[in-house]
């Protein structure tokens, strides 16, 4: 009798099972490291905002909060790869400094875009103090 070479059902099924568990593993972490190297991209942005809210302030001796003096256009100012959004909240400094002195830049994702599921990390701000604030206090 001759000998039929080839896999069997059995083993095809196996192989598969353990395959469906490796993706079942792997996926979700490469996802969440995807998400991880996003956050980036928030961070680059609020420091190149920052920097021209300082040249703005030495331009006009206030802050803006006008998104369009900062490089944005049509009020909003999007970060490099597109995932977050900018703002700028310009407020009286609390050490008797003159109203538009102090700001605060804040970055939050884009709405319906990949990061907008990021809850752990879901937005980044930045001030003129260079004190750094985030959702959670491992994400800067």
């Amino acid at each position: 009798m001759k000998r039929q070479k080839g896999f069997s059902l059995i083993e095809l099924m196996i192989a598969v099972a353990i395959v469906a568990i490796i993706a079942a593993i792997a996926v979700p972490s490469y996802n969440s490291q995807i998400q991880k190297t996003r956050r980036a991209d928030a961070k680059t942005a609020l420091t190149t905002a920052a920097s021209m809210q300082e040249r703005f302030y030495m331009r006009n001796n206030s802050y803006s909060a006008n998104m369009d003096d900062l490089g944005g256009s049509g009020g909003t100012l999007q970060s490099p790869e597109g995932y977050y959004t900018l703002t700028s909240v310009i407020t009286g400094c609390p050490n008797s400094q003159p109203n538009g002195s102090c700001y605060t830049l804040t970055a939050a994702p884009v709405s319906g875009g990949p990061q907008d599921n990021d809850s752990h990390c879901a937005s980044f701000s930045l001030s003129d103090t260079g004190a750094r604030t985030a959702t959670n206090t491992d994400c800067w």
